[in-house]
């Protein structure tokens, strides 16, 4: 069944963009490797010294990314399917230890968009929008299992603007079957973005996340969060055809239940990309 489904869900929009004159497009936002490595030598010898790039530990992080999404629109219609995945690991070389590992990126989202510009002024279009997801991860973590859970969205939002891609406003219902003894459901309060702008030819700054406030829970579990944010920027450098080349940051700030202090997580780096936007049914514009 988990193979059909995609399977479904391409063969009806591609169905329904041949049947009623919409528009089908295959959007790679970003098939991407980013990393970034440390390399200290002889550092135990310099174990005493002030100068910390001397005495730092080698260490490598790499990480994988692949950010596509499948639209279907016809006139005030938007379908978004999209799949995100991202899995990374720091690599640490201490100095007369053995060589350790632990993920600092695990991720899969997989979701469902529609949104209706029940209204469009200025380039931008705004209406009502609904989304279902699914959130989980590839391995699960020392301490915990894998994050299972299902959220859906509903709210309004402004969309398919030149710069505002997506900003959105929404209410939240979230089911978390991570720990199968504690299934809990809650609902929280979301404001998410995606915005991208070209600075001149061959170079484009990105970002995109999101912040939720939690509401309420049906069930109290210590690592359940109160809120989450999580942002990232980048610029992409055109290195050649649809290739690219820029710097990224990465940031996740969040609060749980159990826990009296924020956690976060700053990630920067360099990131190599393939973006590219197929329109696999389109309208030509008639003269």
């Amino acid at each position: 069944m988990r193979k059909i489904l995609p399977f479904f869900v391409f063969t009806l929009m591609f169905g329904s963009a041949m049947a009623d004159g919409g528009e089908l497009y295959l959007n790679i936002r970003r098939i991407g490797l980013e990393m970034s490595r440390t390399d200290v030598r002889n550092s135990g010898d310099y174990q005493d010294s002030p100068i910390q790039a001397l005495s730092a530990d080698s260490q490598e992080f790499i990480k994988g990314v692949l950010d596509t999404v499948l639209e279907y629109k016809k006139n005030k219609f938007n379908w978004d399917n999209s799949l995100f995945m991202e899995y990374g690991k720091t690599t640490l070389k201490p100095y007369d230890e053995p060589k350790t590992s632990n993920e600092n990126a695990d991720k899969i989202l997989l979701s469902s968009d529609m949104s209706w510009a029940c209204w469009e002024f200025a380039g931008f279009k705004f209406g009502p929008t609904i989304r279902g997801a699914y959130e989980t991860e590839f391995v699960a973590s020392a301490d915990a299992p894998r994050q299972n859970l299902v959220r859906t969205n509903a709210g309004l939002s402004l969309f398919d603007h030149t710069i505002i891609k997506s900003l959105y406003l929404t209410g939240v219902y979230e089911y978390d079957f991570t720990y199968s003894k504690d299934k809990t459901s809650k609902t929280a309060a979301e404001l998410g973005w995606r915005l991208e702008y070209k600075v001149r030819d061959g170079v484009k700054l990105s970002t995109n996340g999101y912040y939720r406030e939690y509401l309420s829970y049906s069930d109290y579990v210590a690592t359940d969060l109160d809120r989450d944010f999580s942002a990232v920027f980048r610029m992409d450098t055109n290195l050649w055809g649809h290739f690219t080349m820029g710097p990224y940051a990465q940031y996740r700030r969040a609060k749980a239940r159990g826990v009296d202090k924020y956690g976060s997580n700053l990630i920067l780096g360099i990131s190599f990309n393939y973006i590219m936007r197929y329109g696999l049914i389109t309208l030509e514009t008639e003269e």
